[in-house]
């Protein structure tokens, strides 16, 4: 039995996902022709109270899109030092904007409005880059899946338009955000200038993120969609999972949660873990006893054909999703319980 906990990218469509895939009505979505598309574009519209949408292949390029609509070359963003715009796209800020990133030191990748106002250049200090953004991830996955306080959001939008600065939210994994903290995308919307979510991590689905913001952002997105070479055909059958997705799969996230919270507080009482951060979703980061090397503890695991993840500075990771069935739960506790692990 493998166990996959490296990400919840790794998932496969479920049988009722692949039905939907199979029968969806498309056409050619460069020139917004594709049913399923527009269908997905306005359901996510809808779903954040926001006037337009834009289904992309990645979230990556949701993100990269939305900074390169945001500013202009030589501006400054502001983010966390753990931002995934920052870590974990390449270095597409400057790639591809020109963007240079001003990063916050804060808590577990959370910053606040007191370091976001701090962190702001003087506008009319010509020797800096000029502030133009401020882009934060919920829920934060450098930062072990937590979830931001909706109230601290609000403070960094009051701090965004008292320096007229645009607002992005990553939320590649938002959909958790929202059920760990009972919220609603339209809290969301009616704050954000823009926002990306993706379908390919705890939704199951095998592709795909939506851009969301105005109906004149939104145009200025399409034209940078094209140029990074995201128009696609007959895109509807990947926007087909993504319905079938949002109809049928955030709900049972919680259930997600509740096993990375177990997997956790078992980790919590082994003699070879060191510390285990906090765990809100479904991301589980903790580091080994000191003595005890990374590289062997993880040929163990893959010894018993389980497989997790490095993330450096001696961090591991296990993300729960949809494909992490309750027998492969069971295993996994008794052998991590089970482990006879030796300091070098």
């Amino acid at each position: 039995m493998k166990i996959n906990l490296i990400s919840d990218t790794t998932t496969h469509p479920t049988p009722g996902m692949l039905d939907a895939m199979m029968n969806a009505r498309v056409g050619d979505d460069v020139f917004k022709e594709d049913e399923t598309i527009n269908l997905l574009e306005a359901k996510v519209a809808d779903l954040f109270g926001m006037e337009a949408a834009l289904f992309f292949p990645s979230g990556t390029m949701a993100n990269q899109t939305a900074i390169k609509v945001h500013t202009q070359p030589g501006d400054q963003l502001i983010c966390d030092k753990y931002a995934h715009v920052y870590n974990y796209e390449g270095g597409g800020v400057s790639f591809n904007g020109g963007v240079s990133c001003k990063l916050v030191d804060g808590d577990r990748g959370m910053m606040t409005a007191e370091q976001v106002a701090a962190s702001i250049n003087p506008p009319d200090f010509y020797h800096s880059p000029l502030s133009s953004l401020v882009c934060i991830e919920n829920t934060t996955n450098k930062g072990g899946g937590a979830c931001w306080d909706f109230s601290e959001i609000e403070k960094i939008r009051k701090v965004c338009d008292d320096n007229k600065l645009g607002y992005h939210l990553d939320g590649a994994r938002l959909w958790n955000a929202l059920v760990a903290k009972n919220e609603s995308p339209r809290q969301y919307g009616e704050i954000f200038d823009s926002i990306s979510v993706c379908f390919s991590k705890g939704l199951g689905c095998p592709v795909g993120s939506v851009l969301v913001g105005s109906k004149d952002f939104m145009d200025k997105a399409l034209r940078i969609r094209k140029i990074l070479g995201g128009g696609m055909r007959q895109a509807g059958y990947l926007a087909a999972a993504a319905v079938y997705a949002l109809d049928n799969n955030i709900s049972r996230l919680a259930e997600d949660h509740r096993k990375a919270k177990e997997i956790g507080k078992l980790l919590e009482t082994l003699p070879y873990i060191k510390s285990v951060e906090p765990i809100e979703t479904n991301i589980i980061i903790f580091n080994l006893e000191d003595g005890i090397e990374e590289g062997e503890f993880l040929n163990t695991l893959k010894e018993n054909d389980i497989h997790i993840i490095g993330m450096g500075q001696g961090k591991l990771r296990i993300v729960t999703h949809l494909d992490y069935t309750d027998a492969m739960h069971k295993r996994l506790l008794e052998i991590l319980q089970g482990l006879a692990i030796k300091k070098v």
